[in-house]
This record gives structure tokens, C-alpha cells and sequence, in this order.
């Protein structure tokens, strides 16, 4: 009775390994992660400071887009008091 109880529900032992090799896949990212940040850390942060100067000029030429660039902002306003003015 045993042997046909098994063959009609077969045990499921691979869910154990699974999580085995999930948690010592985590584990070596982990340990991967720590190690690439401290032996770059110097790299990174020295970096830091010239990408900030270098988002000044792209955030200029990028965001300048919308409002139709230098000079542009009272040009519309002059006009109207100016018509108005003479009526």
C-alpha cells in the first residue's frame, strides 16, 4: 500500500534545495555588491563633483525647450501695452 500511496502522490524534495540556492544566490550578490562599492567607492565619489558641473550645461540646453529659449519670456506683454497705450 505504501509503494502505490507514492506513485500516485510523488514527494516534492527539490522545493528545499530551491530555496537553498536561492538564498545562497542572494548571498553571493550581496557579498558582490559590498565589495565592487568599497573597492570603487573612491572612483565614485571622486566623479561626483564633475557630473554635477557637467548636469549644469545639459540641464540649460535640455529644459530652455519649453519656453522658447533667451529673450522670449515679455515679448508678448510689451506688445499689448503698447497697443494699448495708443487707443
Amino acid at each position: 500500500m505504501s509503494e502505490q500511496h507514492d506513485r500516485e502522490h510523488p514527494v516534492h524534495r527539490r522545493g528545499g534545495a530551491d530555496s537553498r540556492v536561492k538564498w545562497v544566490f542572494f548571498g553571493f550578490l550581496a557579498l558582490a555588491a559590498f565589495f565592487l562599492f568599497t573597492e570603487h567607492r573612491a572612483h565614485l565619489l571622486g566623479i561626483l563633483p564633475w557630473l554635477f558641473l557637467l548636469a549644469c550645461p545639459l540641464m540649460h540646453i535640455f529644459m530652455h525647450g519649453g519656453h522658447g529659449g533667451h529673450g522670449g519670456h515679455n515679448q508678448g506683454d510689451t506688445q499689448n501695452k503698447t497697443e494699448g497705450d495708443e487707443k
